[in-house]
């Protein structure tokens, strides 16, 4: 059980596992969890809620054993969204918001039509990620005589994922012509008064004014405003996109290998296969407008006047639960499909050249061969009159104009090795170093990326390789056990994904680019006993990353004709800590325990422009435990202990257009402005205090 926010918000799980003898060297065990955990910042519904059960049953023979295996998982789990946050040196958040703080929107039950298929989809924010996983495998071990042993591993697996979440919350502008352009396209903007009203209640918080401006087109003037939050943004609401798709997974993986040992050496050689077949389907078109604050509310939004396209009157841009539509080619409904089979081969060698020196080394082929095709839904641009056929309700407004399909055909061949020599100079002192080139096929996502007829020709798939240089030193003493690992990798054919503006409204995502990155590093790790009751546990890892070769798209005017790219090579990497650090005191008498650890991340370059860095930051956890007898164990441990608020990720200020282009596109020049103007940005921390009290009961 735990208590995460001190409005009583809290965790339960319970954990179960039963095993043991049948007859006739026939075995079983069962086990599982359930868990209801409402979350430090509780949005009005359950954070993660579900669970699993497992279970297998094994059978010994003289010359091996056979285990099979079932699992079954129903669970459902959400992840926190970037809240207001003030200062870049010593961020925490704005006014109005604290560390138990939520931005994710009510629930709603809300009807999106299938463009795809027809109908309607469903979604509702506290359906979260919603997984079914099953599967069903066996393991077999077999001993074939004269040190040889055969082993067999084999699964079937079936994934349902139907996510429902919503995406980024930014911010939105109500007198920029921007925003009503997303929501109503160029025909629906017009001269008139906005309406802004709490979608529960009723009352009326803003109106917002257009007149026709230069270029004939509307300007936007606040006439009332009683928002939230306009301290953080003036005339500022908050914009959600809504995110769901289904995601099915159908994957076969078998692995065999054949070991063989001899007085001084072991081998290992076998293959692998694979076969997954994945369907997802992206279809909810949905756009939230809420106020700006913690636990958001739901706005309505009214138009009344004329607009371009010639209606008058009374414009619904939401309905009457504060959903719009983004209109125009916004890339809501996709189809992707692709067949994945893997095959691959391996081979290990082990050589005790003599007491104190061994030599290990392996290789692994691996052929990857992607085949599927993905479909995306165009839509019409202007006043289209939607399903419901009224042109003036402009959250019913999108119409299908063409479905295309794309499709993708490629092969990936990979060779990976790595050796390593291990010299013991005796119990107490050794010493190895290893070389290793690893690759792996790219994700299925660079493939989905490309479902554009202009984009699905530059789809270039690149594996990701590591190549690393390590050497470890490992000393022991009575009291104190040491390893020292000293290393330098250089990491590769690593995607970069961005998300651009369409011409006509919407979005597209331009061709893949890769980047390269070096790391220099050593990485610590000791065990100190102090005393008999006493001992401290340490791991730090200290390096420097460096981006050897990257570069990235730059938008211009809407649409890619006109796309340039910027190179960031030389710069630090983003995201990458200098220094990691973690410290853990223990004391131990009897039946009882306590620690407390000190954990440490360095400060990191926020993005690869080297714009700003993220702060370095400490966090404390504390633990204790008591054996209360053989059966009985209690543990309380509290996490964060004071509280802090430290930034793990960030999301640049700006509205919709802004984040959509991503962190890479904030600018020292923009950096420096915001400085200036204390201009708000998003950052997402670690989980606020917490405690949590265990029992475990073993029969």
């Amino acid at each position: 059980y735990g208590l995460l926010s001190p409005d009583g918000h809290s965790f339960s799980r319970a954990d179960f596992n039963i095993g043991g003898p049948i007859q006739n060297n026939w075995f079983y065990n069962i086990g599982g969890f359930y868990r209801y955990d409402q979350s430090g910042r509780y949005p009005g519904y359950a954070m993660n809620n579900g669970g699993q059960v497992k279970g297998n049953i094994m059978k010994k023979y003289s010359n091996g054993s056979l285990k099979i295996f079932l699992k079954y998982l129903n669970d459902k789990n959400g992840y926190v969204q970037f809240i207001p946050t003030n200062s870049y040196d010593k961020p925490l958040p704005a006014p109005g918001f604290d560390i138990y703080s939520s931005v994710l929107m009510p629930a709603l039950d809300y009807e999106s039509q299938d463009f795809m298929y027809g109908g309607t989809m469903n979604f509702n924010p506290k359906n979260l990620v919603h997984s079914t996983y099953r599967s069903a495998g066996f393991n077999w071990e077999h001993q074939l005589g004269n040190h040889w042993t055969f082993n067999n591993a084999a699964r079937y697996a079936k994934n349902n994922i139907l996510y429902n979440t919503p995406g980024n919350v930014t911010t939105m502008s109500t007198t920029d012509l921007t925003s009503y352009f997303l929501l109503s396209g160029m025909e629906g903007l017009g001269i008139g008064m906005y309406s802004y009203k709490n979608a529960k209640t009723g009352e009326e918080l803003m109106q917002v004014a257009s007149a026709l401006g230069q270029g004939g087109l509307p300007t936007y003037t606040a006439v009332s405003n009683k928002l939230p939050g306009q301290d953080l943004f003036q005339n500022g609401v908050f914009m959600t996109t809504f995110g769901a798709y289904h995601n099915d997974v159908k994957e076969f993986i078998d692995q065999f290998s054949f070991q063989k040992t001899t007085e001084n050496m072991s081998f290992a050689m076998g293959g692998y296969f694979g076969h997954t077949d994945v369907e997802r389907y992206s279809g909810v078109d949905g756009v939230a407008i809420s106020t700006i604050e913690n636990r958001p509310q739901y706005l309505t939004l009214d138009f009344t006047g004329g607009t371009l396209a010639g209606t008058t009157g009374v414009h619904k841009v939401t309905n009457s639960d504060g959903i719009a539509q983004a209109i125009g080619d916004n890339g809501a409904s996709l189809i992707f499909n692709a067949t994945q089979r893997l095959m691959a081969l391996f081979f290990g060698h082990t050589w005790n050249i003599n007491p104190n020196l061994t030599f290990d080394w392996g290789i692994r082929y691996e052929n990857m061969k992607v085949k599927g095709h993905n479909e995306r839904v165009y839509m019409k641009t202007g006043v289209q009159g939607g399903l419901d056929g009224d042109p003036k309700t402009f959250y019913d407004n999108n119409t299908v104009d063409r479905i295309t399909s794309v499709n993708f055909d490629k092969t990936l061949n990979s060779f990976s090795f790595s050796g390593a020599l291990n010299y013991k100079f005796n119990e107490n002192l050794a010493l190895y170093g290893r070389y290793s080139q690893g690759k792996k096929a790219p994700d299925l996502d660079v493939y989905f990326a490309a479902n554009r007829e202009e984009l699905i020709g530059l789809l270039n798939p690149q594996q990701r390789t590591t190549r690393q240089v390590e050497l470890g030193l490992k000393a022991r003493t009575n009291e104190l056990n040491l390893f020292v690992t000293p290393f330098y990798s250089v990491l590769s054919g690593v995607p970069s994904g961005q998300f651009f503006q369409a011409e006509g409204g919407g979005f597209y995502v331009p061709e893949t680019l890769y980047g390269k990155y070096s790391t220099v590093g050593v990485e610590i790790e000791a065990d100190w006993k102090l005393h008999r009751n006493f001992n401290v546990r340490g791991i730090a890892t200290v390096q420097r990353s460096k981006i050897i070769n990257l570069e990235q798209w730059v938008a211009n005017n809407p649409g890619l004709a006109d796309d340039t790219k910027v190179s960031y090579s030389g710069n630090e990497t983003d995201n990458n800590a200098r220094i990691i650090m973690n410290i853990t005191p223990t004391y131990t008498t009897g039946k009882f325990y306590s620690f407390i650890t000190w954990s440490h991340l360095g400060k990191r370059q926020a993005n690869v422009v080297n714009t700003f860095t993220l702060p370095s930051f400490s966090q404390f956890d504390l633990g204790a435990g008591y054996d209360i007898s053989k059966k009985i164990k209690l543990s309380l441990n509290i996490n964060n202990l004071f509280n802090k608020y430290a930034v793990m990720s960030w999301v640049r200020p700006g509205g919709i257009l802004e984040t959509l282009a991503g962190n890479n596109s904030f600018t020292k020049e923009q950096y420096d402005q915001a400085v200036k103007n204390n201009t708000p940005y998003s950052t997402v921390s670690n989980p606020p205090r917490s405690y949590y009290l265990t029992a475990t009961y073993k029969f």
